[in-house]
């Protein structure tokens, strides 16, 4: 598979440039999501990372990611969450209480 170096730009990884695996689009994904174990009596969580345009001084652009602190809260989430067998009951729109 193909990957991209990536920059990360906020959060834990501020600075970090990462090998990013490309979808079959040849893009990188919308969300980068980081799990983070438990230790030192924290719970475990997960660190979210949104996909973003970053702009040369010439227009050119290419993605990036930049750290979301409320992980994803509200976003429509990936293209999984449109599929049919997602689990999503039918009619309900993600991010949204189905009950």
């Amino acid at each position: 598979m193909k990957s991209k170096d990536t920059a990360f730009v906020g959060g834990p990884l501020d600075g970090r440039v990462l090998p990013i695996l490309l979808n079959p689009f040849h893009n990188v994904g919308r969300f980068y999501r980081v799990p983070v174990p438990a230790h030192s009596g924290l719970p475990a969580s997960t660190l979210v990372y949104r996909r973003a345009k970053e702009y040369d001084a010439k227009g050119r652009w290419r993605w990036r990611y930049e750290y979301d602190p409320e992980g994803g809260a509200g976003a429509r989430g990936d293209w999984t969450d449109r599929l049919p067998w997602s689990g999503r009951p039918a009619g309900a729109t993600p991010g949204t209480d189905a009950s």
